[in-house]
């Protein structure tokens, strides 16, 4: 049996010319270091420790660094070759909500710098992780903030076409802050701890509001022009993204406060905010149940008639995969094994999910059939 019955032979098959990979190259790429990346930290986060469980997710997260630096130049150099046709991006109402995928893949990388970095290289890591902690601060405003405001001056949106893709700028600021919350008590010196804390938490506050309003409206859409076209399948789990993000953000932002704040005698606000952090977390975490259990009858409903595989299908991961982490995180801190055991499930069910899309994605990209560019279909070159 010839193997060319389920690979061609040649790569970029699908393209007319090998340069398509880089003239056809979206943000939407990005999303696969998302998943990637969550799934490297949910495995060093399960609640029995399984021998070579910690070297498989640094394995998974030095892979998500070749993958964020592949795509970062690909994208790169479609600005630089193809500067007119990349610009269309910022007047696309779906394709530009992907700009929001790279800050939150590279805060993955900032996270596993902590966890696999300090491990391997020591405390010098912390200096380079704190920088591009700060960048990732500006790149996500930069995402919460332009892109709205394209959709409010250049876009073409109608209420019965809005999917939950319209979360994906918005959200980067509270990933940025949950990742804040795993930096700030790795600092050494008293300003920087409380300079990324009080940051994250502004960061939290502009995303997880906006995020909840733009839910609103969505419930209002699915209610009135129920579910999208089934290439969208997958924005049914997005909407689980920001509310498990905010809820694992106070979280975490809180269980260091009390010593940071401390430090700058501001002990009592200290001891509210832990609180304060873990309660809103709870909360926030079974309204986050309420969109899981949605998500997946949705799901269910879509599989009737099949659903397409694009590169859409990484958004079924990062949202299941934070989800599974906030829950491994507060049967951690309330010692409830209920929440331990589900969070173990959703972890084994997030990395059969990401072994059938990667599959998918590789043999997509090898073929060349992923590297599609909606914003500039049907443009000859």
């Amino acid at each position: 049996m010839q193997y060319t019955l389920f690979i061609p032979r040649r790569p970029f098959s699908q393209l007319s010319h090998p340069r398509e990979v880089i003239r056809q190259f979206t943000p939407n790429w990005f999303a696969a270091t998302m998943g990637t990346g969550i799934l490297s930290a949910v495995l060093t986060q399960l609640p029995v420790h399984i021998p070579g469980m910690f070297q498989l997710a640094e394995a998974l997260w030095m892979l998500n660094i070749v993958l964020f630096l592949s795509f970062s130049v690909l994208y790169a150099a479609r600005w630089v070759m193809f500067f007119d046709e990349a610009r269309r991006i910022f007047g696309h109402s779906t394709v530009s909500m992907f700009f929001g995928t790279i800050p939150m893949g590279m805060a993955t990388i900032i996270n596993g710098l902590l966890t696999f970095g300090i491990p391997r290289w020591g405390q010098g890591v912390l200096p380079l992780a704190e920088a591009l902690w700060w960048l990732d601060v500006a790149m996500s405003l930069a995402c919460g903030v332009v892109i709205p405001f394209m959709m409010f001056t250049r876009q073409e949106h109608r209420i019965d076409q809005m999917t939950a893709v319209w979360l994906l700028p918005v959200v980067a600021a509270e990933v940025a802050a949950a990742s804040g919350g795993l930096l700030a008590p790795h600092l050494a010196d008293s300003h920087s701890p409380f300079s990324v804390l009080i940051t994250s938490y502004v960061l939290w506050a502009m995303s997880v509001p906006v995020a909840f309003s733009m839910l609103t409206i969505l419930l209002l859409r699915m209610a009135l022009h129920k579910l999208p076209h089934e290439s969208m399948a997958a924005s049914s789990w997005l909407a689980l993204g920001p509310i498990s993000t905010g809820a694992f953000g106070m979280i975490m932002l809180g269980a260091d406060s009390p010593a940071i704040f401390a430090a700058h005698g501001l002990g009592s606000v200290g001891e509210i905010a832990s609180g304060l952090g873990l309660i809103a977390g709870i909360i926030l975490w079974g309204v986050g149940v309420w969109w899981l259990l949605m998500a997946v009858l949705i799901t269910v409903r879509y599989l009737r008639n099949g659903i397409p595989f694009n590169l859409g299908w990484w958004g079924f991961t990062f949202p299941l995969g934070v989800f599974a982490l906030t829950t491994l995180k507060l049967g951690a801190v309330l010692q409830l094994g209920f929440f331990s055991v589900l969070g173990s499930l959703l972890v084994a069910s997030l990395a059969m999910l990401w072994l059938v899309i990667m599959r998918r994605t590789v043999v997509g990209a090898y073929k060349g059939e992923l590297f599609v560019s909606p914003c500039i279909a049907g443009l000859k070159k």
